[in-house]
């Protein structure tokens, strides 16, 4: 799947905000290595070299639109093209930061001990996930993928996204191989302008990507429409013209 770095920018700070919430969760301590897996276009990796600042940065993602605007960002910090789940680098890491990533990455059950393994003694695993699946915003992706000409092609894209756990599940495979595990879940919401095209704007920069890739332009042009509608039902315009959107997120802080 890719991803344009341009439309997810769109909304920066809106998308940072977490990571600035996940980052000041980390435990204070001496850092002198600290990775940024699922980069994006940098604005993380930025957040982790301003309050690491002696220590070393690096930044992974797969997708090379996002890596190649992450190295215009920030010239200084090493960047690669990589897939977490066959990224191979042992560390040991003091942070490994992972924001709104790993929701893309099946089999968590092995993951996170595996990310795990990776950090120094006494290092910090930090993880954001969009804990979304279940909102009028997602579901309606799903309905209206299966509801068209598009169908077809669409069929197993919803299953792109790693059906998540609970908190609790979360929990125990964490603590089984670390000395402490923070576990908390927040609800933003964010005023969009433009009303229900705010919304698809959005979505346009994450959770759409998978189900607009497939399909030709005149498709992406029907399903966008099709989306639209449907969102303009379920989250009605304010006063202004804007909706506030529901955005529940996941967060876990683990230290080894």
């Amino acid at each position: 799947m890719s991803w344009s770095a341009k439309q997810y920018v769109t909304f920066e700070d809106e998308r940072t905000r977490p990571a600035r919430d996940l980052l000041a969760a980390i435990p204070s301590g001496a850092v002198r290595s600290a990775i940024d897996i699922g980069c994006g276009p940098g604005n993380s990796t930025e957040l982790l070299v301003e309050r690491f600042a002696d220590a070393t940065v690096r930044g992974l993602d797969s997708s090379t639109d996002m890596i190649e605007a992450a190295r215009k960002r920030l010239p200084q910090v090493r960047f690669d093209v990589a897939d977490i789940d066959t990224w191979n680098d042992t560390g040991p890491f003091d942070v490994i930061f992972a924001n709104a990533v790993l929701q893309w990455v099946p089999d968590h059950a092995t993951l996170l001990p595996a990310l795990v393994s990776k950090l120094a003694p006494g290092g910090s695993l930090a993880i954001q996930m969009p804990d979304n699946l279940n909102q009028p915003s997602h579901r309606l992706m799903r309905e209206v993928a299966a509801d068209g000409p598009w169908a077809g092609k669409l069929a197993e894209v919803a299953e792109q996204r790693t059906e998540m756990a609970d908190a609790s599940a979360y929990y125990s495979m964490l603590k089984a191989c670390c000395t402490r595990v923070d576990v908390w879940r927040t609800t933003y919401h964010h005023p969009l302008a433009g009303g229900a095209s705010g919304v698809v704007e959005w979505f346009k920069g994450s959770g759409l990507r998978p189900f607009l890739e497939p399909l030709d332009e005149t498709e992406r042009t029907q399903f966008l429409q099709q989306y639209q509608a449907a969102i303009a039902q379920t989250y009605p315009a304010l006063a202004d013209g804007s909706v506030l959107l529901p955005f529940p997120r996941l967060f876990l802080v683990a230290t080894r």
